[in-house]
């Protein structure tokens, strides 16, 4: 089972990278971030043209929004909250089986928390403290098996998940508050399955800004200010499932491409 998430960052407008994407991975599952369109205009007839005949989606228009893309069936979880009251399309779940038990699958889009780390001054920065906390009292209130986690979580958690902690601890997606509330979620019952197969003292990103302009391929220094904005994480459960994982950077260096990239984890049956 192969299952791969990304923030494409616009659906419609990287259709082609998409499929470029599956020509070359094949992948089972595709969870989607930020596909910023709203229900009534999603794709679905191009998506299944790529094998995915089962697709759950939730989106609106221009900003946010999440798929799952599947070849295997969904099962929608349809009790998931409203999370601070906004409807903004930020999460959704669905269960699938493998191995012939169910596995329960959420795709989180996280707030990225505007520019400013202060929540008085920031009301985007206080959305997205609100939302983590919110995240992690309903997980922790529910019994948390044989279920998977993706998405751009918008938080670098770990020194080693930036290019330069002290100088991005009052940046926000590496600020100690952050930092703090998405470790706090984690422990509520996951396991971080990139960091299974990547030390922690080891460098991981999986996000360089589209503000860096010195992007080229000729250019290898364009590796080295990135930060680890999207996970997978995986109940205690399935970590003896976990097989391979992949963060598939070559893909930053596509033409109009998103500033995050997919990443690739491989279940065993």
């Amino acid at each position: 089972m192969r299952i791969v998430t990304w923030n494409i960052n616009s659906l419609r407008l990287r259709l082609p990278l998409l499929a470029r994407l599956c020509a070359e991975l094949q992948p089972d599952i595709v969870c989607l971030q930020e596909t910023k369109v709203p229900d009534d205009l999603f794709p679905a007839d191009a998506v299944r043209k790529l094998g995915f005949a089962h697709i759950h989606h939730r989106g609106m228009k221009s900003y946010n929004g999440v798929a799952i893309l599947s070849r295997v069936a969904l099962i929608p979880l349809d009790d998931t909250p409203d999370w601070c009251t906004r409807s903004d399309c930020r999460h959704i779940a669905a269960s699938f089986d493998m191995g012939g038990q169910p596995v329960e699958l959420h795709n989180f889009y996280v707030p990225a928390g505007g520019d400013i780390p202060d929540p008085e001054a920031n009301p985007k920065f206080a959305h997205k403290l609100a939302f983590v906390d919110e995240a992690h009292a309903w997980f922790t209130g529910r019994d948390n098996r044989r279920a998977i986690l993706v998405g751009d979580l918008n938080i670098a958690p770990l020194e080693q998940d930036v290019w330069n902690h002290r100088q991005l601890l009052k940046v926000v997606s590496h600020t100690p508050p952050e930092t703090a509330r998405l470790l706090a979620w984690q422990a509520c019952g996951f396991v971080d399955a990139m960091r299974h197969f990547v030390p922690a003292d080891e460098k991981l990103y999986t996000w360089w800004s589209y503000r860096n302009r010195n992007w080229t391929e000729s250019n290898p220094d364009r590796w080295t200010r990135g930060r680890r904005l999207d996970h997978v994480w995986v109940t205690p459960d399935l970590t003896t499932s976990l097989k391979d994982m992949m963060v598939l950077r070559e893909t930053r260096d596509w033409p109009t491409t998103s500033d995050h990239v997919p990443v690739v984890v491989d279940f065993a049956p």
